[in-house]
């Protein structure tokens, strides 16, 4: 996969997680401001049947208080007639003659507001009663009022009496509201009354969530409120409640609910849950896909240089086997022992190199496999160092180079397998010896710090970068240096020593800064 279109998958992958993760959170949104309007309508509902049932409960009580005064009562109420109007047919075959007459009489019981409350002034109450009569005659002509006045007799004559309710039941609303608009609202309705009725009707509608209400009178407290109310604009609703004769009402009741949020999140909380976490799913598997894809593009490219080296490594030693052959098939060279003793030692040190680079891949594989079986016992670990620089110390002297060692660790006995940690200072010696493009200067240093001892190799060479420091212990890394293959290498040394330390229970760290040589700090655990 080349550059750009590794960038195009990442960006693509990266757009759709962000896309994903926005639906999400304008689903939640919408959901929330769904349950807000459904929340708003239920609790208008809530209010709006309360003051209904403040209003109807007042008006019955007020009125079977009227009904028992005005049953109290034994006179006869006066009675004027407050209208009265005719309707005349007239059929010109029979000559019959039919005349429909209804009045309105005022019945006044002399009732008046004081009843009900002392401080009223006295303003009499009063009914309505209709009388309606029909008379009919037969043969007669009635043309006006003046000659209905002296025509005789009718024939038929239906009367009926009843009340009025229509003009009653105006007249008492008037009444009512009058008299009651004049109490103080702590008279009209109780705290308590009022909290029962809404809590009823909250339930009712699944709104069980803490709440708090208030009256208010032209925006001022009353004293029928609850204790913890305050007026919060976005979860208070409102509504007038007894409204006076001309429509009017100078008083609101407040509804708030304080945990309204809370209430209305509660219903997302588990389908939220659920797309919270199976979101963090997608994201974490986004981000492990994306470290893997990055991963195996770093190792496709590591894999790459290290078979450019391995190649270039291999090709050095095969055309110098190769010519050593060719020249001992030489007539002239086959005879002269020395020269094809010479040559024959060429090829076996050459093999030999071979040989030691396939040895560490198969070491590295079988300590990744467990399969490397490695006995440990008590070693001096001075000895060990001293073996390893024996084996380098030729390479050194014939690049004009020097390994100086300062061994002034006094504790040096550790639990170690000296083969395997002998190839662990080598390697270490050895890479120093690489990456010092002069004569190499190392200088190989112990000291003890509390139950440990120190290891340190320090040289003089090329040093690395800050992110070589971080990776120079994976198998096969080697800081990428181009087509250049002036270091031999293959990047498996420093995973091998890692892996023996390790193993070890000692722990490797390097210093380094590049163009001013590193140092690798072996720390591993004494024998008490």
């Amino acid at each position: 996969m080349n550059k750009t279109r590794f960038l195009l998958l990442i960006i693509l992958m990266s757009l759709s997680l962000v896309g994903i993760i926005l639906v999400q959170l304008f689903w939640i949104n919408t959901s929330y401001k769904n349950n807000e309007e459904q929340f708003k309508y239920h609790v208008q509902q809530v209010i709006g049947s309360v003051a209904n049932k403040l209003q109807q409960q007042e008006y019955f009580e007020f009125y079977e208080k009227f009904n028992k005064l005005k049953d109290s009562i034994g006179k006869v109420p006066r009675q004027s007639d407050l209208l009265e109007y005719f309707y005349v047919k007239r059929d010109p075959k029979t000559n019959e003659q039919i005349i429909y007459s209804n009045t309105i009489v005022l019945e006044d019981y002399n009732l008046n507001r004081s009843f009900f409350d002392k401080r009223s002034d006295s303003v009499s109450l009063k009914s309505f009663v209709a009388k309606r009569k029909t008379e009919i005659y037969n043969g007669n002509v009635v043309d006006n009022a003046a000659t209905f006045q002296k025509a005789p007799m009718p024939d038929v004559t239906i009367e009926k009496e009843g009340n009025l309710d229509i003009l009653d039941k105006a007249q008492f609303e008037i009444y009512f509201k009058d008299i009651v608009g004049l109490k103080p609202i702590q008279e009209r309705v109780s705290k308590e009354k009022l909290h029962s009725m809404l809590q009823n009707e909250l339930s009712q509608y699944g709104v069980n969530t803490p709440f708090e209400f208030g009256i208010y009178s032209n925006m001022l407290a009353t004293k029928v409120k609850s204790e913890n109310f305050n007026y919060d604009k976005n979860s208070t609703y409102s509504i007038p409640v007894f409204p006076d004769n001309e429509g009017q009402s100078k008083y609101q009741l407040l509804l708030s609910f304080p945990q309204k949020n809370k209430f209305l999140f509660s219903s997302l909380v588990g389908i939220t849950t659920l797309s919270i976490i199976f979101t963090l799913v997608i994201i974490v598997a986004y981000f492990s896909a994306l470290n893997q894809l990055i991963r195996q593009k770093q190792i496709s490219e590591i894999k790459t240089d290290f078979i450019n080296n391995m190649t270039h490594e291999f090709k050095t030693p095969i055309a110098t086997i190769n010519l050593a052959l060719d020249a001992i098939k030489n007539p002239k060279i086959i005879d002269d022992k020395e020269k094809v003793q010479r040559y024959l030692q060429m090829i076996r040190d050459e093999n030999k190199r071979m040989h030691a680079q396939v040895e560490n891949v198969l070491r590295i594989s079988k300590l990744e496999k467990r399969e490397l079986e490695i006995s440990k016992e008590p070693t001096d670990v001075h000895s060990i160092i001293e073996d390893a620089i024996e084996h380098v110390n030729l390479i050194v002297e014939d690049r004009g180079g020097i390994i100086k060692d300062h061994l002034n660790a006094k504790r040096t006995t550790i639990l170690l397998n000296d083969v395997h940690f002998t190839n662990v200072m080598v390697n270490i010696l050895d890479n120093a010896i690489k990456y010092s493009p002069e004569a190499p200067i190392i200088d190989v240093t112990t000291e003890n710090v509390k139950d440990f001892i120190l290891i340190k190799v320090k040289d003089h060479g090329a040093g690395m970068s800050k992110v070589a420091q971080k990776r120079i212990f994976e198998k096969f890394y080697r800081e990428h240096t181009g087509d250049l293959h002036n270091v031999k290498g293959h990047g498996l040394g420093l995973a091998y020593v890692k892996r023996i330390v390790d193993d070890h229970n000692g722990q490797i760290f390097v210093e380094s800064e590049k163009g001013k040589g590193s140092t690798f700090i072996i720390k591993m655990p004494l024998i008490n």
